[in-house]
């Protein structure tokens, strides 16, 4: 086995004088090959694996860039230190278009050539060992803050906290502790849904809440509207707080970003959160006052938020904004993205534009159903890769581009999130009931407490009956919701998959972005 630092190939036509340097990094436990020539040298790489070159820029018979060029074309992602006595700007600029990584001026001292060395070749095994330390450093302090979390605001600190590990380990590739850190995520989880089990009928009922899914124009929206800015509200349907941060390295470019926290209700489904969103209702009072929605929720099929933009005027209405210029889109399918860009300035006029935008719930859904996405999108960093390749290249990243250069502050959330549903819970329910996999309404409908909340008193969860002696019941942890006679077909099927509507800090815990032009 190699214990070795690095394997170095080192190329100078006088490779002789340089003996003191090779011993000095050979004694520090790196391989040193060496070659007196470029074309040598070419013939060693090619019989050789290297992880590191150092190569001289004066040589006799092929010089140093065309050295450098050639190995290149060999091995692109070699890295290339390239050492020479001159000072030429353009000899410079010459290497750094063949993607040198490093550019050393002679004469060098063996401590320079190590330095130069252990910063390539270890810098990834370095940062990874620091983040490593400072990760089981806050293991125990992060262990405490979840057993003593007692506010809304606790499990949000907690959730972002193990959500931006989560995205450094993916970024360091730091395997050995992403098991780990998912265990303490499963921890937390599990405990949050306690916290939601005893407290979240007085978190709703409180005039001292944190902002919920009906409060999320008034508290964020509309004091911005009545000042006069001009508003672009973004509703990212079922985008969850790992899958914003990947977009806001793209969007803190152009934007200071500031970032609130926000709850979704229970159900944690868009036919009861967004339409809560848009009505600035519960689900009770939406369906009373417009019975069209409670009709359609009670057939339980097609699209259930066909009246979003009924409820956002009617929102504006009772604050008092109806004046304010407004447009709602809600866009499902690319060819409707690229018409609403085109037509984008003519509701650049508007005070208030509210986008809804699906793919990201679509892509969840699509891939239940698609073996060949299954393996496009195999796990969460999967599915946070899929949804930034989507963006850089969509409709959307232009929309936003052409909004901020029009002095627009772009509000952009979720109606909820999503997990990873790992275990399958046996629900007993008639033909009737509604065919969520984490959350279900219907006729005297049961299930084991230690599964899922029975929610019986629907007044208090402000939740509508939606059939005679109507429950709920929605899901704890990652389990989802089988039938005993189908538990093997839907297990194989869902097991894995992103599933919302029950209890989770990813479904439930909702960021809000407000971006405004740098």
């Amino acid at each position: 086995m190699d214990n070795s630092r690095g394997k170095i190939l080192w190329i100078d036509d006088e490779i002789n004088q340089l003996k003191p340097h090779i011993l000095f990094l050979e004694e520090r436990g790196y391989k040193v090959a060496t070659s007196s020539s470029g074309v040598d040298a070419l013939s060693l790489f090619d019989e050789y694996s290297y992880d590191l070159i150092l190569l001289d820029h004066f040589m006799i018979g092929i010089d140093g860039i065309e050295t450098l060029r050639r190995l290149k074309e060999k091995d692109p992602s070699v890295p290339i230190i390239m050492i020479t006595k001159s000072e030429e700007e353009w000899l410079m600029d010459e290497a750094i278009s063949e993607k040198i990584s490093q550019f050393l001026i002679k004469p060098v001292n063996p401590s320079q050539i190590f330095m130069a060395c252990k910063q390539i070749l270890e810098k990834i095994t370095i940062r990874n060992e620091k983040i490593s330390k400072v990760y089981l450093d806050k293991f125990q302090e992060i262990e405490s803050c979840i057993e003593n979390a007692n506010h809304f605001i606790d499990w949000w600190n907690l959730y972002n906290e193990l959500t931006l590990w989560s995205l450094k380990f993916e970024e360091h590739n730091e395997e050995s502790l992403i098991q780990i850190l998912q265990d303490q995520f499963y921890n937390a989880n599990r405990k949050f849904t306690k916290f939601i089990e005893s407290q979240y009928l007085s978190i709703i009922s409180s005039n001292d809440r944190p902002t919920i899914s009906k409060d999320v124009f008034k508290n964020e929206v509309f004091s911005k509207i009545d000042s006069g800015e001009k508003v672009c509200f973004l509703i990212m349907d079922s985008m969850r707080l790992d899958q914003f941060y990947v977009l806001k390295n793209i969007l803190s470019e152009d934007f200071m970003i500031d970032i609130k926290p926000s709850m979704s209700i229970l159900p944690t489904a868009t036919s009861f959160s967004r339409n809560s969103i848009f009505s600035g209702m519960f689900p009770d009072d939406f369906c009373k006052n417009y019975p069209a929605q409670l009709n359609d929720m009670q057939k339980s099929e097609g699209n259930l938020n066909n009246y979003e933009e009924l409820f956002f005027n009617d929102q504006l209405k009772r604050f008092e904004l109806f004046n304010k210029s407004h447009h709602y889109h809600k866009i499902w399918s690319l060819d409707e993205g690229i018409r609403f860009h085109k037509n984008i300035d003519r509701y650049k006029k508007c005070d208030i534009i509210s986008i809804v935008v699906n793919f990201i719930d679509q892509l969840a859904y699509k891939r239940s159903h698609l073996e060949i996405l299954k393996e496009m999108v195999p796990d969460e960093s999967g599915y946070r890769n899929a949804i930034l390749s989507w963006y850089e290249k969509s409709w959307l990243k232009n929309v936003i581009n052409e909004l901020r250069l029009s002095d627009f502050k772009i509000i952009m959330t979720s109606d909820h999130g999503s997990i990873t549903v790992k275990k399958p819970a046996i629900v007993s329910a008639d033909k009737l009931s509604s065919d969520g996999f984490r959350y279900k309404f219907g006729r005297n409908i049961n299930i084991e407490d230690k599964f899922a909340i029975d929610a019986r008193d629907l007044d208090r969860y402000h939740l509508p009956s939606l059939g005679h002696q109507c429950n709920y019941l929605i899901a704890k942890d990652d389990y989802f919701f089988v039938y005993p006679n189908e538990k093997n077909k839907y297990t194989s099927k869902l097991k894995n998959s992103f599933q919302h509507g029950g209890i989770s800090m990813q479904e439930m815990l909702i960021p809000i972005f407000t971006m405004t032009s740098k």
